[in-house]
């Protein structure tokens, strides 16, 4: 495992870190605006006062604290899209890897970052039985996830009652409501808190009683870039049928709907995706200056 000495420095001298995952950066975003967001969220992590750790693999080596070398390379060698699963894998066969919501907590936990901050959660697909890793990954390890609730793509109800199933905290900031990006709000009910102060307090608490499971803050996408439902499901319904005749399945879902919806929106998903990261970001900050 490859850590920055800047990552190091902070870990070191208690200075607070937020982590960012790889794979919206490979797989959820076109060039060259992936390269840009890198460069966007990375200027914000350290304009709130913490140091940025992005984590990838590359040739087989875990980096903490991704360059924006690292990232063009890690984009232009066709990178794998990692869940802890694979993590053995791409280290082993000397990959290039992207990693997910759940790799990237993993690596981040191991050596004592606190907070992540990501667009949205995994969670459960609609129709046949696909549940993410993120899920399971986030039942036993032990940070805070910054996002935005989860892509309307999913089952909201079943990805709820996973996350329940598997005591996986979800708190809303400033909301009772799950957010849905790119929907602004579901009906369905989670707990409210106000301020980042509660948050930490939150994650001391849960800690002083040994539970080793993440807190997932759901911090909803701002109201401008919020895209009405039915327009949406409109896209997602002609998605749907799209995959049903290419055979997708698994790890090919996600990147090819999120793809798909840019192009069908005109651009509307994606400025939305932008917003929420970066949104979700200045949240995740002011949560680890105060843990």
């Amino acid at each position: 495992m490859i850590i920055t000495n800047e990552v190091k420095k902070a870990l070191e001298e208690q200075i607070p870190i937020v982590a960012l995952e790889s794979t919206v950066l490979a797989h959820g975003l076109p060039f060259p605006q992936n390269i840009e967001v890198f460069e966007k969220l990375e200027n914000i992590v350290r304009e709130n006062g913490c140091i940025p750790a992005t984590i990838g693999v590359l040739k087989g080596e875990v980096k903490i604290g991704l360059t924006k070398d690292d990232v063009k390379k890690l984009i232009e060698n066709d990178p794998l899209k990692i869940g802890t699963r694979e993590l053995p894998y791409a280290i082993a066969m000397k990959k290039y890897a992207a990693t997910t919501v759940s790799s990237t907590a993993y690596i981040a936990s191991t050596i004592g970052i606190n907070v992540f901050a990501t667009g949205g959660i995994g969670g459960v697909h609609r129709g046949e039985w696909d549940v993410s890793q993120d899920i399971f990954e986030l039942s036993k390890t032990n940070i805070i996830v910054v996002s935005a609730g989860c892509k309307s793509i999913l089952d909201i109800e079943k990805t709820l009652e996973f996350l329940e199933s598997f005591q996986i905290l979800v708190v809303g900031y400033k909301t009772n409501k799950f957010p849905v990006f790119y929907n602004g709000l579901s009906k369905f009910k989670i707990f409210e808190t106000n301020t980042p102060l509660e948050i930490a307090n939150i994650f001391k608490a849960k800690n002083k009683y040994n539970l080793n499971s993440s807190i997932l803050v759901a911090n909803p996408v701002p109201k401008e870039y919020i895209i009405p439902i039915d327009e949406t499901e409109k896209y997602i319904k002609l998605i749907e049928k799209e995959m049903t005749a290419r055979h997708l399945k698994g790890k090919e879902v996600t990147p090819y709907m999120l793809k798909r919806l840019v192009e069908l929106s005109n651009g509307k998903t994606l400025k939305s995706n932008i917003a929420l990261l970066e949104n979700n970001v200045k949240l995740a900050c002011k949560i680890a200056k105060l843990i």
